[in-house]
C-alpha cells in the first residue's frame, strides 16, 4: 500500500477509529494518544496490509491490540499512591546530626523491662537476640533445647505484656 492510499483510507475511517478509541479508553486524552499510536503503527506496517481485505478491521485490530498491550504494561507497573510526605526520608539532609535521645530512652525502658522478667528467661532471650542458635544456648546453659525454646517463648510473651501495659498507661 502506498503512502497516499494509506492516508486516503485512514482519513475515511478516522472518526470511526476515534470513537472506538474513546470506547476503549473512556478518556478524551487517552483516546487521542491511542489514535496517534495506532496510526503510526498502521503506517509503519502498511506493507503488511493485504489488498482486498477490510482496512477498517485491520486498523481496529491494531488499535485494540495496542490498547491491550498498553493496559498490560500499566497493570504490571507498580504505582505509589502515597503522599510525598511519606517519602521525605529520601530528601532529608545528610549533614544533620542524628538525635538518638528518644532511641536511647526506649532502649533503657526495654532493658528495664527485660530485667523484670527474671534471669531464667532473660539470659536465653538475650542470647537468642544476639544471634545464638537454640543448640548453642542449650550447650552454654547446659539445659535441653526444648527448655531453651520454652523460655524464649515465655520471655517474648512477658515482654509483649509489659510493652502493651506501658502503651495503655502512657
Amino acid at each position: 500500500m502506498s503512502q497516499q492510499e494509506f492516508l486516503t483510507n485512514i482519513n475515511k475511517i478516522e472518526n470511526l477509529l476515534f470513537a472506538f478509541a474513546l470506547k476503549l479508553t473512556r478518556s478524551q486524552q487517552d483516546a487521542q494518544d491511542l489514535m496517534q499510536e495506532t496510526t503510526m503503527k498502521a503506517f509503519r506496517h502498511r506493507n503488511n496490509f493485504k489488498a482486498g481485505t477490510n482496512f477498517k478491521s485491520w486498523s481496529s485490530t491494531i488499535m485494540r491490540n495496542t490498547f491491550i498491550n498498553n493496559y498490560r504494561k500499566k497493570k504490571s507497573r507498580k504505582h505509589v499512591n502515597n503522599s510525598i510526605d511519606d517519602f521525605s526520608f529520601a530528601i532529608e539532609n545528610d549533614n544533620t546530626i542524628p538525635n538518638e535521645g528518644e532511641h536511647n530512652l526506649r532502649l533503657e525502658e526495654l532493658y528495664g523491662m527485660l530485667g523484670q522478667i527474671g534471669e531464667i528467661y532473660r539470659v536465653p532471650f538475650t542470647m537468642f537476640c544476639n544471634g545464638y542458635e537454640y543448640k548453642e544456648i542449650a550447650d552454654h546453659l547446659q539445659i535441653p533445647i526444648g527448655t531453651v525454646k520454652s523460655r524464649i517463648f515465655l520471655a517474648r510473651k512477658k515482654m509483649k505484656a509489659q510493652i502493651a501495659s506501658r502503651s495503655i498507661a502512657a
